[in-house]
C-alpha cells in the first residue's frame, strides 16, 4: 500500500503546469463538494433518518479519513475540517434554497470537470485518475499538502 506522500509524489507528476494547478485549486474542491452534495441527496434507509447527519455523504467521508490517515495527521485534521465544512455547508444549503441541492451540485460537477479536463489539456497529460481511481481522493489532500508546505506548517 502505498503511502501518503507517495501518493502525492505520483500526482504531482501531473500537476506542473501553472495554469493547470490555478484551476485544480478551483475546480478540486468544488468536485468534492458536488460528491458530498450528491451522495447527501440520494435517500437514506428508514434506520438511519433518525439522524440527518447520518447519510451517505457523511459514510463516505468517514470512510475517506481512514485513507487521508495515510497521509499523516496534520492532513489527515484539514482533510476532516473540510469534510465537516462541506457537510454543513450541503445542510445549510438544502435548508437555504428551494432549488433542489443535487442539481446545483450537477451543474457545477459539469463546470469543475470541464475546467479539470481543460487544465489537463494545457498541462498535456491525462488526470491521474484515468491510472487509478484512488487519485480522486489524492486532489484534495495534494492541494492540502501544498498549502501546509508552502506556509512551513510540514516540510
Amino acid at each position: 500500500m502505498k503511502s501518503g506522500h507517495q501518493w502525492i509524489a505520483e500526482y504531482s507528476e501531473s500537476h506542473r503546469n501553472p495554469t493547470n494547478k490555478l484551476i485544480h485549486w478551483v475546480c478540486v474542491p468544488v468536485i468534492v463538494w458536488t460528491v458530498i452534495a450528491l451522495l447527501w441527496s440520494i435517500p437514506v434507509p428508514e434506520f438511519m433518518q433518525m439522524n440527518p447527519w447520518l447519510n451517505w455523504a457523511s459514510l463516505f467521508m468517514l470512510l475517506a479519513m481512514f485513507f487521508y490517515f495515510t497521509f499523516g495527521f496534520k492532513i489527515f485534521f484539514a482533510m476532516l475540517l473540510m469534510a465537516v465544512g462541506m457537510l454543513w455547508f450541503t445542510a445549510w444549503l438544502s435548508q437555504a434554497t428551494t432549488i433542489p441541492v443535487w442539481q446545483i451540485a450537477v451543474v457545477a460537477f459539469i463546470i469543475a470537470w470541464v475546467g479539470q479536463f481543460i487544465g489537463h489539456h494545457i498541462e498535456g497529460k491525462k488526470p491521474s485518475f484515468m491510472k487509478d481511481v484512488q487519485f480522486l481522493l489524492v486532489g484534495p489532500a495534494w492541494e492540502i499538502n501544498y498549502l501546509f508546505r508552502k506556509i512551513g506548517f510540514i516540510k
